[in-house]
């Protein structure tokens, strides 16, 4: 079969946007070449140029930890891919996405890298590293200066390892050179990401130079964007149906849901693609509440799931939430203990979202898996559950399905399932987190030592003492009960 690449004829069935690629200059640099990047941001960039005609927003992406089989598929396909948007109805759409220019595999040299990021035609520096690569604490958000790789950074800022050190040392020679700085734009699932980016970065740069550090804070721009659009991790039985389908082999193909949704701070230092002139992106003032809304309703919602459901040995979201019992539990969470806690724009149907995300998490075409979603819970719990779970217990709400979701995450990293199977358990903290669940036999002690871990939990919540209580009683019935039971047991209509 043959594969995608810059003269391969596609059929009529796959849109093609019309732009003459060849006249494609680079504009943004990506750092974290995955899949939600290319069937988010990359391709609401492809629209936008093919809508607006302007070819300045040409992205090279980079992976500076692993991924160099994408780097090098990407590469042998010219940097072609296809998009498969499945609906629940069972149709789909194929998109082929042409904006991308190169790709750099920069785990072991990252000087290429740091010359394209310095070069004045780049405007944006974007990112998808997920929460642990932005090297901040997960319960006060400051830079971990005891990090390894900032250690390295702050000695070696002429090869840094880091993400963060990565940004402070262009916009360090872009001062030094007199060019503008770009706008560093993360594109991550975590509350206020602009300014956790510029955290970072800031008190990176203030460990190097002060003056440095102010100017950053005065010149450079870290917009906050909500991005909304669940890209499950492609597996090789989705690169074969987009295959067969096509014709072509597309080794870099992604499938996808049709929704996508993208808010933006309109903050850019260097000017930015007319993204709003494509569907589902907004730019805004104010990013905060639609980032809350979207964190606690949707993701903490997935987060629930993924840890309660792989418990009861569902694979998918789609198969968890064709359970009754667990259908029953997200919608409750949804609207009892995750909407309570958000303040929206006028204007905001709070109910219609909920309703389109159970509906989104039917699909069965997405095979979004649960064991997927549970990683990295350390770094994803404070944003999605604790911040909301904060202003229930000040409210005096009840909290029952994130109490249940939370002590399902506890039973999770101890390392073992109900059939007593070894867990795969993918976090930064994951040793330190088995050690600490395998430590006592006790449910109680077990809760109480978790709860205490300091970098994933507030001192608030681990005070109240009716809260632990609460994740103490959730805790022993799943180790006496199984998820499945626990679930079924919640008092939810």
């Amino acid at each position: 079969m043959i594969q995608l690449g810059e003269n391969v004829e596609l059929g009529s069935s796959v849109y093609k946007g019309q732009f003459n690629r060849k006249a494609l200059t680079t504009g943004i640099v990506h750092i974290g070449l995955g899949a939600f990047h290319r069937a988010h941001q990359a391709l609401y960039t492809d629209e936008t140029i093919d809508k607006t005609g302007d070819m300045s927003w040409g992205i090279v992406s980079a992976n500076i930890f692993g991924g160099q089989d994408l780097v090098d598929g990407m590469k042998q396909q010219n940097g072609l891919y296809t998009v498969t948007e499945k609906r629940a109805d069972g149709s789909e759409v194929t998109k082929l996405v042409q904006c991308a220019l190169d790709q750099l595999w920069a785990e072991e040299d990252r000087k290429p890298l740091l010359e394209l990021m310095v070069e004045p035609s780049t405007r944006i520096v974007s990112l998808t590293i997920t929460e642990k690569g932005y090297l901040l604490n997960p319960a006060d958000g400051s830079l971990m200066v005891d990090n390894p790789l900032i250690i390295h950074d702050l000695k070696n800022l002429d090869n840094p390892r880091s993400a963060m050190g990565l940004i402070v040392s262009a916009l360090k020679s872009r001062r030094e050179q007199g060019v503008q700085p770009f706008t560093v734009m993360s594109c991550d699932n975590m509350p206020h990401n602009g300014k956790r980016v510029e955290t970072a970065v800031i008190q990176f740069a203030e460990a190097i130079n002060k003056e440095l550090a102010q100017w950053i804070r005065a010149e450079v721009c870290f917009p906050s964007t909500m991005v909304d659009r669940i890209v499950p991790a492609v597996m090789e039985a989705d690169l074969e149906y987009v295959s067969k389908k096509l014709n072509i082999h597309d080794g870099c193909a992604i499938i996808t849901e049709e929704f996508r949704q993208w808010v933006i701070e309109d903050k850019f230092s260097m000017g930015r693609p007319e993204w709003d002139q494509i569907e589902g992106v907004t730019f805004v003032e104010n990013v905060a509440p639609y980032e809350d809304m979207k964190l606690r309703m949707l993701n903490g919602s997935h987060s629930i799931l993924a840890y309660s459901g792989y418990l009861g040995n569902y694979t998918t979201v789609s198969e968890a939430m064709s359970d009754p019992d667990y259908y029953r539990m997200i919608a409750h969470y949804m609207l009892n203990e995750a909407a309570p806690t958000l303040s929206m724009p006028e204007g905001t149907d709070v109910q219609s979202y909920a309703d389109l995300l159970l509906k989104r998490f039917l699909n069965p075409g997405l095979q979004h898996r649960t064991w997927q979603i549970a990683m990295d819970g350390s770094q994803k719990i404070p944003q999605r559950w604790l911040n909301g779970l904060v202003c229930l217990r000040k409210e005096q709400k009840a909290n029952i399905c994130t109490t249940l979701g939370l002590a399902s995450w506890m039973r999770y990293v101890g390392g073992r399932d109900e059939q007593n199977n070894t867990i795969d358990v993918r976090d930064p903290m994951a040793q330190e987190l088995y050690d600490i669940a395998n430590r006592d036999s006790d449910a109680e002690k077990t809760v109480k030592n978790l709860l205490s871990v300091k970098a994933i939990f507030d001192l608030e919540l681990v005070a109240d003492e009716a809260f632990v209580g609460e994740v103490v009683h959730a805790y022993r019935a799943l180790m006496d009960k199984g998820a499945k039971a626990c679930v079924a047991a919640l008092p939810v209509a």
